[in-house]
């Protein structure tokens, strides 16, 4: 276990709500003490690695693990293959990609979330884009999420589909469940090949998305998923926790399993 790298999701994991998880520096502790190779993934495409790191400075709480939202990788992967995009998203994220955006003749558009700024005008002029030709790149395919914690909202996945439907066109999916994203943050960890351990709170996104590609999950019900899972769910994760502490008992065992 350790050296095998063990990819963390962000929101309903060790960020709940507006607040870290209750016992979010114990584990970070656990993992710099045990030196294991980890890295924070985030279907964010709301944030940047800057941001979470941010938030746990403001919460007093050491964070010196890499991290990584969809709109990162997303660029990363603007970078290695386009010189003219269309990107939908906020503001923020968008300046991001400032050197590749054009307003006319994109070869692909790019589409993160506009939290409440989705508009049927905004579909419209993504779909005329993708109908006449640009590639459609998603950041995060998420169907729904918890702003604040607490209420269910759309995310950007439901409007991409609806993109996907009217302009029979397919998707490239960059974020959580695409393989291009866990591979791109084992990459950087420094073998994209290498076995791994995902800790998420999502059976399809985080837990099932790692074990297609030689992954084993970790479900946390700390976020989306509800404990105990039902008797005749298809998606079964690796290993169950109830919460952080839970967790660490978890990697302990593994690196009993797992010495070298």
């Amino acid at each position: 276990m350790k050296n095998l790298p063990l990819l963390i999701d962000f929101d309903g994991v060790i960020k709940l709500g507006d607040k870290p998880a209750p016992d979010a520096a114990e584990f970070f502790n656990f993992i710099k003490k045990k030196n294991i190779p980890a890295f924070v993934i985030s279907n964010s495409t709301l944030k940047t690695s800057y941001d979470i790191k941010e938030f746990f400075d403001n919460n007093n709480i050491e964070f010196t693990i890499p991290a990584m939202t969809a709109s990162e990788a997303a660029l990363r992967y603007v970078a290695d293959n386009y010189k003219r995009v269309k990107v939908f998203c906020t503001e923020k994220i968008k300046k991001l990609f400032a050197e590749f955006i054009v307003e006319e003749n994109p070869e692909a558009v790019v589409v993160g979330d506009l939290a409440e700024e989705w508009s049927y005008n905004i579909l419209n002029e993504i779909f005329r884009e993708v109908y006449s030709g640009a590639d459609l790149i998603a950041m995060q395919k998420n169907k729904f999420w918890k702003p604040d914690g607490k209420t269910l909202c759309l995310d950007a996945g439901s409007f991409i589909t609806a993109i996907e439907y009217a302009t029979e066109k397919k998707a490239l999916l960059i974020g959580k469940p695409s393989p291009i994203y866990f591979k791109t943050a084992l990459k950087m960890l420094g073998d994209e090949n290498s076995s791994f351990f995902m800790l998420g709170d999502d059976l399809e996104t985080d837990i099932n998305a790692a074990q297609k590609i030689g992954g084993k999950g970790i479900l946390v019900y700390t976020g989306k998923t509800k404990y105990p899972l039902h008797s005749e769910t298809e998606m079964k994760p690796d290993y169950e926790a109830k919460n952080l502490i839970e967790v660490i008992a978890i990697l302990k065992s593994l690196m009993e399993l797992y010495p070298n």
